[in-house]
């Protein structure tokens, strides 16, 4: 494998308020990264910076072995780091398959017929052949980040960033949508998972890495971190979520 995205002193400051402290990271091609800790602790917000819908104060990014910086080409940036958010973002007035061949049409330049074959593709893999002719308002909650993660692969990014995708999802709808991660994570998808499923990080993460106000505290692979954490912190954080998912 070789790096694909690497991190060097990432800060973040709202005013006065330091989110990120610091924060170095770097993530192989194919791997699947699940970001865990704390509400509070910079979880999102890495990923917001990544994305550049946060504007870091501090610190280098590369991607894809060269920097991105204030200035970047947006649009190329996005293409290429995808990021599927809490809420779905999907266009309430296009059906199901004109949210996912917008960006493909009107970023990449892609044949409309190029476009729905890729999208119907897409659809199928997430188990939602049959809704595209839907509008969202038609979905399920899960059904909708289904078809959000659909719309984010079609622009074939190399690197995909999921923040809480299921945390505004009803508990029984949440296992259809990680069971689609799962499979990404089987076919080579590199990820950076933010979640607060802790059977889900253990089950489908190469590395797991917990962050505690603005740092990465403590990684290692899924068995050192849920089965012998080193870090106090972590300790007593595990200890009171493992026990609510009964792990």
């Amino acid at each position: 494998m070789s790096e694909i995205l690497r991190i060097e002193g990432l800060r973040m400051a709202f005013g006065a308020q330091e989110v990120l402290r610091g924060v170095d990271l770097s993530v192989e091609e194919g791997e699947s990264v699940a970001i865990i800790g704390p509400s509070g602790s910079g979880k999102s917000t890495l990923l917001r910076c990544l994305n550049r819908l946060e504007q870091p104060t501090g610190g280098h990014m590369q991607f894809e072995g060269r920097p991105f910086i204030a200035g970047s080409d947006l649009n190329a940036l996005r293409a290429r780091m995808g990021m599927v958010f809490q809420h779905f973002n999907l266009f309430p007035h296009m059906t199901v398959l004109g949210n996912i061949v917008e960006a493909p049409i009107h970023v990449q330049r892609m044949p409309r017929a190029e476009a729905e074959a890729q999208a119907r593709d897409l659809l199928r893999k997430v188990g939602l052949a049959d809704k595209t002719e839907a509008y969202p308002v038609q979905l399920s909650g899960g059904q909708k980040q289904r078809v959000a993660i659909a719309r984010c692969l079609a622009m074939q990014p190399r690197l995909l960033l999921l923040d809480e995708v299921t945390s505004a999802l009803d508990p029984e709808l949440v296992g259809e949508v990680l069971a689609v991660i799962r499979d990404l994570a089987r076919l080579g998808m590199t990820m950076l998972i933010v979640t607060h499923e802790m059977n889900f990080a253990r089950d489908v993460a190469d590395r797991v890495i917990f962050m505690d106000h603005g740092l990465i505290v403590e990684e290692g692979n899924p068995e050192e971190i849920f089965r012998s954490p080193r870090n106090e912190r972590l300790q007593r954080f595990l200890s009171a979520v493992l026990d609510k998912d009964r792990i």
